[in-house]
């Protein structure tokens, strides 16, 4: 019989622990047409993204460090469970850009790519 320090999750007849969403930042509609770039310059992993209209945060790759909201001269930038409600589409948004593009690891080594999702490409700002 297997040691219970070797028996899989769930083991005992508990039920396995629920693993949480990853939590990471997330950037709205003020950085439409803007991306200006603090934002870039001050993440240390490297998970910002530019698309044709706007910057985006990699879900995944984001390690929530916070250093990207401050510096955002639009604030743009809201940690996922402070997106205003008005702009809770850009949490669906910001992970779906990467959809087609999947994690590279670095937006360093991609460089700016030339698309946005769809809701974003045709996204009307009121500026």
């Amino acid at each position: 019989m297997t040691s219970p320090a070797k028996m899989p999750a769930g083991a005992h007849g508990q039920a396995p622990k629920e693993v949480a969403p990853p939590m990471t930042y997330v950037i709205a509609e003020p950085c439409i047409d803007v991306k200006d770039k603090s934002c870039v310059e001050e993440c240390p992993v490297d998970c910002i993204y530019e698309g044709e209209r706007m910057l985006y945060i990699h879900p995944d790759e984001c390690v929530d460090c916070g250093a990207c909201e401050p510096v955002c001269p639009v604030e743009a930038i809201f940690y996922e469970d402070d997106v205003p409600e008005q702009w809770a589409r850009f949490t669906e948004e910001n992970a779906k850009f990467f959809d087609q593009l999947g994690s590279p690891g670095g937006a360093s080594k991609t460089g700016p790519q030339p698309y946005d999702t769809d809701y974003i490409a045709s996204f009307i700002t009121n500026r």
